[in-house]
């Protein structure tokens, strides 16, 4: 099992429901394939860098979880059949970055934050 970070950006005229539930729909694809969702976090709208299909906004939304390796071929193509998806990317997280979401997750600062506070 490896540790990924998936950020899908939706059209931006998705219902909150219809929102709410492709996020379950892509949690419950993980699950189904047996990982596990370590945390997921809705950004909700923001702005585009650069007009995607004539759209200079969209749905954001952050998944990081763990699954076998070969999952996220699958995971690709179904996403990339959704016409509500505009633009994904997974990264794959090694245990630094894992820690370090862990850490942001629960709201400790790390020493370089704290030096800078001072």
């Amino acid at each position: 099992m490896n540790n990924y970070e998936l950020m899908v950006i939706f059209t931006p005229v998705l219902s909150d429901d219809e929102f709410k539930s492709q996020q379950k729909k892509i949690a419950k694809m993980v699950t189904d394939a047996g990982g596990t969702v370590v945390a997921e976090n809705a950004w909700g709208l923001k702005s585009l860098a650069y007009p995607i299909q004539k759209k200079t906004t969209g749905l954001y939304w952050v998944l990081d979880y763990s699954a076998a390796p070969d999952f996220n071929e699958k995971l690709k193509i179904q996403l990339l059949r959704d016409e509500t998806v505009l633009r994904h990317l997974c990264t794959k997280l090694d245990k630094y970055a894992v820690e370090y979401n862990a850490r942001k997750r629960s709201g400790v600062k790390s020493n370089q934050q704290k030096a800078m506070e001072a």
